[in-house]
């Protein structure tokens, strides 16, 4: 790796913060929720979720969708060391790999779905290597459901 591109102090930093937020009361909770109770069979399953308010996931699904589509954004925009950045935070790209399959119906509905977070999985070679080893862990646990 040269020099010019090696990740910054002003990275870290990012990073750090970016930990710390994670942190945050509300967000943990939404985080437990989709890690832990959002395992989508089909597409209908994300809609419901992504679509209705009443939906007890709905209100974790607009706090980390959000998040983690701003956080990568940073990546996609130049804004921090994009291979640093996601080595640290991956676990939207948990979330991203439950969605994947039906990536393409969704952005029928949302035509942007999600692009910040498909750019870090294409364009970083850690984006594509843990989104490949994150669908064959989610593949088994469902294959377990």
């Amino acid at each position: 790796m040269s020099q010019e591109n090696k990740p910054t102090h002003q990275d870290l930093e990012l990073t750090l913060r970016l930990y710390d937020m994670r942190r945050e009361t509300v967000t943990r909770q939404s985080r437990d929720a989709l890690n832990f109770k959002f395992w989508p069979k089909s597409y209908a399953d994300v809609k419901a979720v992504s679509s209705d308010f009443k939906h007890e996931l709905n209100a974790p699904w607009r706090q980390m969708t959000g998040y983690w589509e701003m956080v990568y954004g940073f990546a996609k925009n130049g804004l921090c060391h994009a291979e640093f950045l996601v080595e640290n935070n991956g676990e939207g790209l948990f979330l991203f790999a439950k969605l994947k399959p039906f990536l393409a119906e969704m952005r029928n509905d949302m035509p942007t779905a999600f692009q910040n977070t498909e750019w870090v999985t294409t364009q970083t070679e850690i984006g594509k290597t843990r989104l490949a080893m994150l669908e064959g862990r989610i593949k088994a646990m469902m294959e377990k459901m």
